[in-house]
């Protein structure tokens, strides 16, 4: 998986892509306004990692569609694995927080060290980017255009876990989409402004070296 996410822009160590996606429902009839996402309607929020082939390799399908992206990865299961060593680091957008083990894209870049760096870890992540795009394509009931999914956030949740293992079944059994595949519109425009580990500023500080 390194080797693969390394023969895309030349990151090393990577062994995932994270973000975020909404899927949009009807207002639940508990707690209606947390599911109110940041584009105005009701959706659950849904975390994701995948490999460099687009497959769905971490799921997190729990959370109401009000819920930042850095939250989730905060309460996951994945974050406590990724503290028990040096397995490797993830590369997630700016709406994170920069972690020894998340690498995120530099803010306001000034060298060509910096914006060299920053355009290989775009095109690294771009591919949580695309397999939401082809998994919505896929599956229209997760997308706005395929109308809002009728049924409880519980249930929604489960959908989406079924659809992704469904996703990658077709990757794995070389089952290609003839469609148009849509672009995935849910990038979070606001960067994360919490604390940074020094840790973590000298692992992409290290990275960016390499550019």
């Amino acid at each position: 998986m390194k080797r693969k996410f390394f023969n895309i822009a030349r990151i090393p160590n990577c062994i995932g892509a994270i973000d975020g996606t909404l899927i949009p429902i009807l207002a639940p009839k508990v707690r209606e306004d947390i599911f109110v996402c940041r584009k105005g309607y009701h959706a659950i929020n849904v975390q994701a990692v995948v490999d460099p082939d687009m497959r769905f390799v971490d799921v997190v399908a729990q959370w109401p569609g009000s819920t930042h992206d850095s939250t989730m990865f905060e309460s996951c299961g994945l974050k406590a694995w990724l503290e028990t060593g040096n397995h490797g680091w993830l590369v997630g957008d700016s709406g994170y927080a920069l972690k020894p083990y998340l690498v995120t894209p530099k803010i306001r870049p000034s060298t060509r060290q910096e914006n060299a760096f920053n355009t290989a870890h775009s095109r690294t992540r771009m591919v949580v980017e695309r397999a939401f795009g082809l998994l919505k394509s896929r599956f229209r009931c997760l997308h706005k255009t395929g109308g809002f999914l009728q049924i409880t956030p519980e249930r929604a949740a489960k959908v989406f876990v079924v659809c992704a293992k469904l996703h990658n079944l077709c990757i794995d059994n070389g089952i290609d989409f003839d469609g148009q595949v849509d672009q995935h519109p849910d990038m979070d425009g606001q960067p994360y402004q919490g604390n940074v580990e020094p840790n973590a500023q000298r692992t992409r500080d290290a990275l960016i070296n390499r550019f």
